[in-house]
C-alpha cells in the first residue's frame, strides 16, 4: 500500500515565483545539497515545463539513487499547481503535487507526495523513508520560500 504525506509552507513570495522556482532545476540542486543531488540527464538547467523530465542523481540514506521524473501536463494549472512523477528510479511509484495558494500575506505551498517502495516492506517504509523525505522536502520547500522572497 502507498505511503503518503503532505506538508506545508508559508511565505511572503508570490505563487508564480515559488511556482517557477519548484520547477527550476537549478533551484532544486541548490536546495538538495546536503545530498549532492545533481541533474545528469533530460533537462539539466532552467526551468521544467510540461511532458519534459529530467534524471537526478544523488545519496540519500547512505545509498546513491538515479531518478528520472517527468512534468505532468494533467494537473498543470500555472501558477496553482503541477505533478512530477517517476518514470524510471528506486521505487515502485513516486507522485508529488505542488500546489500554490495565494493568502493575504503571500503564499501558502502544500507538497503532497504518494510512493510506494519495492525494497522495503510497509513498515521500514513509514518508519524510515517517509520521515526521511518529510525532512527532505521541509528543507527544500523553506530553500525555495527563502530565495523566492530574496527575487
Amino acid at each position: 500500500m502507498p505511503a503518503s504525506f503532505s506538508l506545508t509552507t508559508e511565505t511572503t513570495a508570490p505563487p508564480q515565483a515559488l511556482f517557477d522556482l519548484a520547477l527550476d532545476v537549478g533551484a532544486h540542486v541548490a536546495s538538495m545539497g546536503s545530498s549532492g543531488e545533481e541533474a545528469v540527464g533530460g533537462v539539466t538547467s532552467g526551468r521544467m515545463r510540461p511532458g519534459e523530465e529530467v534524471t537526478w542523481r544523488a545519496r540519500h540514506l547512505g545509498v546513491r539513487w538515479t531518478m528520472t521524473s517527468r512534468v505532468e501536463l494533467a494537473g498543470w494549472d500555472e501558477p496553482r499547481t503541477f505533478t512530477d512523477r517517476q518514470v524510471r528510479g528506486p521505487f515502485r511509484s513516486f507522485v508529488h503535487v505542488h500546489t500554490f495558494i495565494p493568502t493575504a500575506s503571500g503564499t501558502r505551498m502544500i507538497d503532497d507526495v504518494t510512493l510506494a517502495s519495492p525494497v522495503l516492506g510497509a513498515v521500514a517504509e513509514r518508519l524510515v523513508l517517509v520521515p526521511y523525505l518529510r525532512r527532505l522536502l521541509r528543507r527544500r520547500g523553506a530553500h525555495l520560500a527563502a530565495a523566492a522572497e530574496r527575487a
